[in-house]
């Protein structure tokens, strides 16, 4: 497979991960949070983020900057529900910058390769000009493709497949049994793109990054010093994960489509896609109470997306962790009131 191509498909790839993954940000409460991106991990500090990335097996790209909470600017977005908007929505915008820069790095680094074996190899051979970026078009596509995507799978389908259901028997004729129909399609259509997801060798790859990520939060969480050896002994499992979140969202939409009153396949579509920032933002306050109070109802309520974890997260490399700490730690570097964990 032509690499551009290869290099598109996994960041498209990494694009539909991001929409389960952008609900692991930092909050008032909670300090770090990340995503995992191609050959490398993004992280988030309150008021920055940063980004490393594997070029080659020895060289790793930096990326930092500083970043606003939302409801910092927009004191609107510091009200329940709403903060989760504000927040999810910061987190698709900076993992799509973030899936960029791993894309063109690793772009970057092809083409320099390939001008070196295809320059004389001679000592006046001039050294490898810097590879071209993918444009752009590639946040713009990814993005469009990839909402588009997720609208036909987890909207579209599961609607008609209910409304067939409705249209051919009685028992699903009420409201209730219609939207309980929807969601089980809903979560059997979520489980198998991930799991089809992750048959994918170099779509492997990014679930590794994605638990070297996990680890390494987990590692700051416990207050231990950030190293490679202490990050190696948390899990892959943390309950902010995104794939926690999006499993809530299924199950919470279960409930709230029980109020459109709407009987047209258009109108329930529409109002579907409206509400979904109600039911993000409803979620996310689901997901930062369990996080705050492991032994509560929520927190049962979100063990499911543990589960699934053991799909889109799997065990890293030492390489893989190290790459994740860097980025922490670059994150951190920007942050005016940190002050490094005491071991």
């Amino acid at each position: 497979m032509n690499v551009r191509l290869r290099i598109w498909l996994q960041g498209l790839g990494a694009t539909t991960q991001l929409l389960n993954d952008s609900v692991m940000q930092p909050t008032e409460d909670l300090l770090v949070g990340g995503q995992a991106v191609l050959e490398g991990v993004m992280m988030r500090s309150p008021h920055s983020f940063a980004i490393a990335v594997h070029r080659t097996p020895e060289e790793v790209a930096v990326r930092k900057e500083p970043v606003p909470r939302v409801s910092e600017k927009y004191p609107l977005f510091k009200w329940p529900v709403l903060r989760g908007v504000g927040i999810l929505g910061q987190a698709f915008v900076l993992g799509m910058k973030a899936i960029k820069f791993s894309a063109d790095q690793l772009m970057e680094a092809f083409d320099q390769e390939e001008a070196r074996k295809a320059a004389p190899s001679t000592s006046t051979a001039e050294p490898p000009k810097k590879g071209g970026e993918l444009g752009p078009w590639f946040i713009a596509v990814n993005a469009i493709v990839a909402t588009v995507l997720f609208i036909f799978l987890f909207k579209f389908l599961p609607l008609s497949v209910a409304t067939y259901f409705q249209n051919h028997t009685q028992w699903a004729k009420s409201r209730i049994p219609f939207n309980l129909v929807d969601g089980v399609v809903r979560l059997a259509l979520f489980v198998g793109y991930i799991g089809g997801l992750g048959l994918w060798k170099e779509f492997h790859r990014l679930y590794e990054y994605h638990g070297a990520e996990h680890k390494v939060v987990f590692n700051f969480e416990s207050q231990k010093p950030l190293t490679v050896e202490n990050a190696r002994g948390f899990s892959t499992l943390h309950p902010r994960c995104g794939t926690s979140f999006l499993l809530t969202v299924m199950l919470i939409s279960i409930v709230v489509y029980c109020f459109i009153p709407f009987q047209s396949f258009a109108l329930k579509l529409l109002f579907r896609i409206l509400l979904l920032p109600v039911v993000m933002g409803l979620s996310y306050e689901i997901i930062r109470y369990a996080a705050k109070k492991p032994g509560s109802l929520f927190a049962i309520m979100t063990k499911p997306g543990l589960w699934l974890q053991r799909i889109t997260t799997q065990p890293p490399d030492d390489a893989q962790l190290a790459t994740g700490i860097r980025a922490l730690e670059e994150a951190l570097s920007l942050e005016p009131t940190y002050s490094a964990p005491q071991g």
